[in-house]
């Protein structure tokens, strides 16, 4: 087995581990959980941490409840024949979602259990009102930036870690973007949980396998 010793040059990204992804939160992603520890612990085993927030306004796109009726601008929400919801937006096709993650309240806050203290940047994403963001690094229209790219690559780092929530769509969205921006692109996938909608893990892997996004365990990195 392949040991992964980080460097200075590696940095750990946790993804959306906030309230509302966990048990009782208002999209809960089964088992979310359970990963906190694991990710406390590996955590540690890096100099750079960097973690991500979910940072919607009230009346986002993505929220199933803002298309009670077709919203001319954005289009007529549908059922597709596996059973998602989604909505055919400007840039693409959106999936719907419950509210979640609303910029002030208690279920967009990070775990009370997540403890990395020495994280040292936070980033909030899908604060656009019209327009979602699973990705870290890009907006679902494929170009409008985070910045996210920039700050890693004025700080040196070249080779990312992922873990968080989750894995088939805000992890899996940022892995690949890393690594289309040119970042060596890791998903600890032990330490991460699905929403497991129909196909998209399936979907997630085929496309990691095309881009070169490597999965491993935690226990392929050293003991802190």
């Amino acid at each position: 087995m392949t040991l992964w010793s980080p460097t200075s040059n590696d940095a750990l990204l946790v993804i959306d581990m906030q309230r509302d992804f966990l048990p009782g939160g208002a999209l809960a992603i089964a088992g979310g959980d359970t990963i906190i520890p694991g990710i406390n612990t590996v955590a540690r085993r890096f100099e750079h941490v960097l973690l991500t927030q979910d940072w919607h306004p009230r009346g986002h796109i993505s929220f199933a409840s803002t298309h009670a009726g077709a919203h001319p601008r954005w289009g007529t929400p549908v059922s597709t024949p596996e059973g998602r919801s989604i909505l055919h937006a400007p840039y693409g096709v959106q999936d719907l979602w419950p509210d979640h993650c609303v910029q002030g309240t208690a279920g967009a806050e990070l775990h009370h259990d997540l403890s990395i203290p020495h994280a040292e940047l936070i980033l909030r994403k899908g604060f656009h009102q019209q327009i979602d963001s699973y990705s870290a690094f890009m907006e679902n229209d494929r170009r409008t930036p985070t910045g996210l790219a920039g700050y890693l690559r004025e700080r040196g780092i070249t080779r990312l870690f992922f873990t968080g929530l989750a894995y088939d769509f805000c992890v899996g969205f940022s892995a690949l973007a890393a690594a289309q921006l040119g970042f060596e692109s890791i998903v600890i996938e032990d330490l991460t949980r699905a929403v497991d909608l129909p196909d998209s893990v399936r979907a997630i892997n085929a496309a990691f396998a095309t881009a070169g996004v490597l999965r491993i365990s935690s226990t392929a990195l050293p003991s802190a």
